[in-house]
């Protein structure tokens, strides 16, 4: 992986979606290098129009773009890769459809979960929710900062913790043994998009 920080979007933190379409193209200029397209109430038709949209900008500022759970949408726009969730297609099976043409990024809540998207193939994985934060709660208590350290000792694809994780958190998620960290809302309610996405890189270095 050429990234450590990995941005993913939710549109319901902004009143329409060029909104979230500025703020994501605010942490581009900020030098962000993987985003991830994350919408899973958006119809297919409105969940294209955005994945194009997104498309043109990373590629304007060369970076990375992956798009939630739908293999269809990130073939049609020739999106960097796809991320899989655990009631997603699983991730040998996309392998197989896609063989090298994308990346696969999966999302892991143990350490079972991470030993199985290593060996169906993925690319990387998130793990979390490390710390409390209300975009994870349906996925149960934060799992903790020693979760990263029992996970990176058995597996070796990249790992980005992901979950309440804010600048003061950084330090202590790259010291447990994380290739990098996901976020949403440390970034994208950041007052300074732009400046936000510059103190994490800044900090990953």
């Amino acid at each position: 992986m050429d990234f450590k920080l990995y941005l993913i979007t939710n549109r319901k933190l902004f009143t329409n979606h060029e909104s979230l379409i500025m703020a994501v193209e605010d942490a581009l200029k900020g030098g962000l290098k993987a985003v991830q397209l994350r919408e899973k109430e958006l119809g297919t038709r409105d969940m294209l129009n955005m994945a194009y949209r997104l498309r043109e900008l990373t590629k304007t500022y060369n970076s990375k773009m992956f798009i939630n759970d739908r293999l269809d949408i990130a073939l049609a726009v020739e999106a960097d890769g796809v991320h899989l969730g655990q009631k997603s297609i699983p991730a040998h099976a996309v392998r197989k459809i896609v063989q090298d043409r994308l990346l696969i990024g999966v999302s892991t809540h143990s350490l079972d979960e991470a030993v199985d998207a290593e060996k169906g193939g993925a690319d990387f994985i998130t793990l979390g929710p490390l710390y409390e934060t209300p975009s994870k709660l349906k996925y149960g208590e934060p799992i903790g900062i020693d979760a990263v350290r029992e996970v990176k000792a058995k597996i070796s694809i990249p790992l980005f913790g992901i979950g309440g994780v804010k600048l003061d958190k950084v330090r202590e998620v790259m010291d447990a043994g994380a290739d990098g960290v996901a976020l949403i809302s440390a970034i994208l309610k950041a007052e300074n998009i732009r400046g936000a996405t510059e103190e994490f890189l800044r900090l990953l270095k």
